[in-house]
């Protein structure tokens, strides 16, 4: 399941959108890098506290096509690698 600690709990441990699996989701904590690439992603509704899936990735490994607020964004490795998520708790019911 992505990425779990050695207790086999995922709280609390923050990861970059890069490190996703598919259909994990995770909440955005912060955006790392410069300037420009801050702006262009809050423009495009990726700010502090929104949820963010993992929908597919290409052939190669990159680009990858993330879900956010109802829309689907492809994103390089390099640039999800500077997003930086908390983790979402999820009910094991």
């Amino acid at each position: 399941m992505g990425y779990m600690d050695n207790t086999g709990s995922r709280a609390g441990r923050c990861v970059t959108l890069a490190e996703l699996g598919p259909g994990e989701t995770g909440v955005v904590n912060r955006i790392d890098g410069e300037a420009a690439l801050k702006r262009r992603l809050n423009a495009l509704g990726m700010v502090k506290g929104i949820e963010i899936s993992l929908e597919h990735t290409a052939p190669m490994g990159d680009p990858r096509a993330y879900t956010l607020m109802g829309y689907q964004l492809s994103l390089r490795n390099e640039d999800a690698r500077k997003i930086v998520l908390q983790d979402v708790p999820r009910d094991d019911k």
